[in-house]
């Protein structure tokens, strides 16, 4: 494992040294795009204190909100958006399918996703969900988890009735009666655990990947001192929610008009001291592709750990100055 982890944090080292002479008279962009979302709090408070701005002076800020990973990702390959927060396999899967982008920062390792069900339900495993309806959000992390989960109880996805809904229809569904059980995303599911008594039927540290910001790999090799500036003041907003956790959680309960102890939750899981990628992040992507593949997620013939090489990019956030 040592001269992969060498070789790959070498090369990414070399790669950042070369792009400041290539891109020195790179111009600043007229606008930045952003997208913003629930379930990565550090966005809403870089968005809510206006760091990025200061950052870009001459650059006119926009902000989108995404509700979910495939959300994101689409607005990012459709160019609504020039940073798009999303899973870290939901980037994988995007990249395996054809979209050329780029994971640059990690906003947050939470235990984000589990197996929700009503808090009446019988069900006492995953196993007992087969042939039952689950609400998931398909090209989102909680679909994903959803899909390995099922595999580990030794079912596939043939075996249940995946109802395709955004994360906060699936947990109305859920709560209604209208499904059996949802792959839950906070803060929905810390609200639903909280104001409906609703239960995690199954969790799974591991099943649940990162949060990343991505670019297209044209804006990485067009603009690579811009999204410095913009890794920068993601960085200031991360430290201020880690030195800040009482305002912290009032904030994203104000932004997301959620009440504070759901907030409280939410951040209860999540995770933001380790900010940067690196070569164990690609080693832990490429042990849950293999669902990608058996799942037929992905195109055939695609070499998915081919494509987490490309995808992920150590260099812009390994160059960010420490606090």
């Amino acid at each position: 494992m040592k001269p992969f982890v060498n070789t790959l944090l070498g090369a990414c080292a070399l790669a950042f040294s070369l792009q400041p002479q290539a891109h020195a008279a790179e111009t600043e962009p007229a606008q930045v795009n952003l997208d913003y979302a629930y379930y990565s709090p550090v966005s809403l408070v870089l968005k809510h204190f206006g760091w990025l701005e200061e950052a870009l002076p001459n650059t006119k800020v926009g902000w989108v909100l995404s509700q979910g990973s495939n959300r994101s990702l689409e607005y990012l390959n459709s160019g609504g958006v020039d940073f798009a927060s999303s899973a870290s396999l939901s980037a994988v899967l995007s990249r395996a399918n054809g979209s050329p982008i780029k994971s640059v920062y990690v906003y947050s390792r939470a235990e984000w996703t589990a197996l929700v069900v009503r808090k009446d339900s019988t069900f006492k495993s995953v196993s007992d969900l087969k042939g039952k309806k689950i609400a998931a959000t398909k090209g989102t992390d909680p679909y994903l988890f959803t899909l390995r989960s099922l595999q580990k109880a030794g079912l596939s996805k043939d075996d249940v009735e995946l109802v395709h809904l955004q994360h906060p229809d699936g947990r109305t569904a859920l709560e209604k009666g209208d499904v059996d059980a949802w792959a839950g995303l906070d803060p929905h599911m810390a609200a639903s655990e909280i104001q409906a008594g609703s239960r995690l039927l199954y969790r799974n540290k591991d099943f649940n990947s990162y949060g990343v910001v991505s670019v297209t790999d044209k804006y990485a090799k067009e603009h690579p001192q811009t999204i410095a500036k913009v890794l920068g003041a993601y960085e200031k907003a991360r430290n201020w929610a880690v030195k800040h956790p009482d305002e912290f959680a009032k904030l994203l309960a104000d932004e997301s008009g959620l009440p504070l102890d759901v907030a409280k939750l939410q951040l209860s899981r999540t995770d933001l001291s380790s900010p940067l990628l690196t070569a164990q992040d690609v080693v832990s992507s490429k042990a849950a592709a293999p669902i990608l593949v058996s799942e037929e997620l992905v195109r055939r013939g695609v070499n998915v750990d081919q494509v987490i090489d490309q995808l992920i990019d150590p260099s812009f956030g390994q160059a960010l100055p420490r606090p």
